[in-house]
């Protein structure tokens, strides 16, 4: 299954949840991320993701028309831009949003404090990629009975 995680810009969140996707199912989701724009990655995102076991710090920060590919089972948008102005793909769309860590940080008194944020939203990004795929079969199932 294709699943393309998108964000503004491609700079925490989504890489975030496809590193979490290859991680904990890679075996079952072919996992892409990109933005609406390029941000660049986010080095607070690849330190804890790497205290979770999980290393993203080989991922790029990426456009959209720069995936290798472009047609997807599904479309995650995980912020509300994203989501409002997400270009067309072929595939289902379904919207997931999460606070944005450096927004969340921005008046952290610590460098302490700021990884406070960005692990929780990790964790919360963690738990949602973690019941995915079951996630996505009620959502097929929604289409079916509909």
């Amino acid at each position: 299954m294709k699943i393309l995680f998108l964000c503004t810009g491609n700079s925490c969140r989504s890489q975030m949840a496809e590193g979490w996707a290859r991680h904990l199912h890679g075996d079952f989701i072919e996992a892409y991320s990109a933005g609406i724009e390029k941000h660049g990655m986010n080095p607070l995102a690849v330190k804890v993701m790497a205290e979770a076991g999980v290393d993203i710090s080989r991922q790029k920060s990426k456009v959209t028309a720069e995936l290798p590919v472009q047609q997807f089972d599904w479309i995650i948008t995980l912020c509300d831009h994203a989501n409002e102005t997400c270009p067309y793909f072929p595939g289902r769309k379904i919207h997931k949003g999460f606070a944005d860590p450096p927004r969340l940080a921005e008046d952290a008194k610590s460098e302490e404090e700021v990884l406070l944020h960005y692990r929780r939203v990790r964790e919360e990004i963690r738990a949602f990629v973690e019941a995915l795929p079951a996630f996505l079969q009620e959502e097929e199932k929604k289409e079916w009975t509909s």
